[in-house]
């Protein structure tokens, strides 16, 4: 699943000139009215960090999504280093109620973020093997969930459904594959969205959408693909075909506009899925990091990179 992803070779290709894998600027961000975003609603309320993390109010519970709040998201201090601070410290969150993972890759599971939250009265739902990791850390193991693929799991009005992803797992290069991975449905009375985490192409879109579908949103990975490993990753068009197989009534990406993590350039991976998404029955949602977007039949955003990469 992952051939030709040679140490070697992978950090020869990435100290070549790449001029474009970052943006010679600051992108575009708003600090969120928290509360605003805390009010009541019927509408599920979003806010984007860049890359796989946002918060999330669902029926008034308070989602964190693989909160990624450190400087670096790799192993390396020369590789995955920020493009710009987050919108919101740690320390000016709201109140989590829930924090859920995707895996345990440094660029989705950061130990800074979750020896913050360790301490204070957080569940954590993730795929299987996990709480390896959160118990290290210092989450209590009365907090931890842990779930397989099709295993439910509901608190208070939110219920969360772990799905099949395409990908791997592993933090030092010798234990792979000792932990699950996931995509996630997540839902209420009101909203459906699914999580993709990290996955190449299968099946298992058009499985989880024809399941659990239609979605009212679909936050779909795009970004940090390369032809080196097509199985783990999606390609942005293969995450405008998983939007379709998915259901989506709109659909997002995520897994770009923070760090770098593989060759492209850096806006790349929007403009090519704006481009694949056009002509289906998905809209696209494309938030500015920070922005509060509420997920409903009125929801419309602005194609803001476009002025950037003129």
């Amino acid at each position: 699943m992952r051939a030709n992803m040679s140490i070697p070779t992978m950090l020869a290709e990435w100290f070549e000139d790449r001029s474009s894998g970052r943006p010679e600027f600051l992108l575009p961000e708003v600090k969120p009215d928290l509360e605003a975003f805390l009010a009541p609603s019927d509408d599920t309320k979003l806010i984007w960090f860049g890359h796989s993390s946002f918060l999330l109010n669902m029926s008034g519970t308070i989602i964190m999504v693989d909160p990624m709040f450190s400087q670096v998201a790799s192993p390396l201090g020369l590789i995955g280093q920020r493009f710009q601070p987050p919108v919101l410290s740690l320390e000016e969150l709201p109140p989590i109620d829930i924090v859920l993972l995707s895996h345990d890759h440094y660029d989705h599971l950061d130990m800074g973020s979750i020896r913050y939250f360790a301490d204070r009265d957080i569940s954590f739902v993730a795929p299987l093997g996990l709480s390896s990791h959160l118990r290290r850390w210092g989450v209590p193991e009365t907090q931890i969930v842990e779930k397989d693929w099709w295993e439910t799991h509901k608190i208070g009005a939110v219920e969360f459904i772990a799905a099949p992803s395409q990908h791997f797992s592993g933090r030092d290069g010798i234990k792979n594959n000792s932990t699950l991975w996931a995509s996630w449905i997540i839902r209420s009375s009101t909203s459906n969205l699914y999580f993709s985490g990290d996955s190449g192409f299968d099946t298992h879109f058009k499985t989880i959408g024809d399941r659990y579908g239609p979605f009212d949103l679909a936050l779909v990975e795009d970004g940090q693909y390369n032809p080196r490993w097509p199985a783990v990753h999606l390609f942005p068009e293969e995450a405008a075909k998983a939007s379709v197989e998915l259901k989506a009534k709109r659909a997002m990406p995520v897994h770009w506009g923070m760090f770098e993590l593989s060759y492209h350039a850096w806006h790349d991976p929007i403009t090519r899925f704006s481009d694949a998404l056009a002509g289906t029955d998905v809209a696209l949602v494309t938030p500015i990091i920070g922005e509060i977007i509420e997920i409903n039949d009125g929801l419309k955003t602005k194609n803001w990179w476009e002025d950037l990469v003129q």
